[in-house]
């Protein structure tokens, strides 16, 4: 018998494209019911269309999940709409690379803007925290939840050109062992993801040469699917992962970093 998550109701953040969107079909197939929150609401609206052609059950919210108020308007939509959150799937991120200081033949030819750093840290870091301090309160007052964030093999390994990134995945990692303790007293698990490269719109803007060269890398020979890592938060949503709390699952065909 595969995963259920029936009368579960996911919030999945970054649910347009990509890996939230290969999450949301796999949680809708197992049965949850998804509040998709993403910025980009042509996609969002095609995959609660999906959703809703295999009989499942969907609604898109266009939230911005680094503007707190916007995340809080959203989780009062979601409450609204089916009572409760269940599920908490914070995949919502982005990329601005940059290296600290470029430097070509003795000259400084270039450096991370504060604006892209800032921008990074608004997303992928500010916007864990504020879905999840948004969500926390509901999983309180039911005595039940699963948080699920997405950090990176790039957290524990570090990154070329990914300072403001790596930065924020670390913090991802870190906040996810406090919160584990917070909150696994009040019936919540908290645990992250971290993929290696997955072959997301993300990681096609890389150069063809850095890809292969990630692939070659890995020992199961090829780049993770958006499925591998949707099928990591489906496990670590489900019942079946009740008592895994705090853990960091990496999501990377074995991958170590500059091997």
């Amino acid at each position: 018998m595969g995963i259920e998550l029936n009368n579960r109701v996911a919030v999945i953040t970054g649910a347009s494209n990509g890996i939230g969107h290969a999450t949301a079909l796999a949680f809708a197939h197992a049965g949850a019911t998804i509040a998709a929150w993403d910025l980009a609401a042509e996609a969002g609206q095609r995959l609660v269309a999906e959703i809703e052609a295999i009989g499942g059950r969907a609604t898109f919210f266009q939230a911005n999940v680094a503007d707190q108020s916007a995340v809080e308007a959203a989780v009062d939509a979601t409450l609204n709409l089916f009572g409760r959150i269940d599920i908490l799937i914070n995949n919502a991120g982005i990329t601005r690379d940059a290296q600290l200081i470029k430097v070509k033949a003795g000259d400084i030819m270039g450096k991370l803007s504060e604006a892209d750093f800032d921008a990074v840290i608004a997303v992928n870091l500010k916007g864990v925290f504020n879905c999840t301090q948004a969500i926390a309160p509901v999983m309180i007052r039911q005595g039940y939840g699963r948080i699920i964030s997405a950090a990176s093999i790039v957290a524990l390994y570090g990154n070329f050109g990914q300072t403001n990134y790596v930065a924020t995945k670390a913090g991802v990692i870190g906040m996810t062992k406090v919160w584990a303790r917070e909150l696994g007293k009040r019936g919540i698990t908290v645990n992250a993801v971290a993929p290696g490269f997955i072959a997301t719109d993300m990681t096609r803007a890389m150069p063809e040469h850095t890809l292969a060269v990630m692939a070659e890398r890995t020992p199961v020979g090829r780049l993770g699917q958006p499925q591998d890592v949707a099928n990591a938060y489906l496990f670590l949503a489900s019942e079946e992962a009740s008592f895994i709390n705090g853990e960091i699952l990496g999501v990377d065909g074995g991958l170590v970093l500059g091997t």
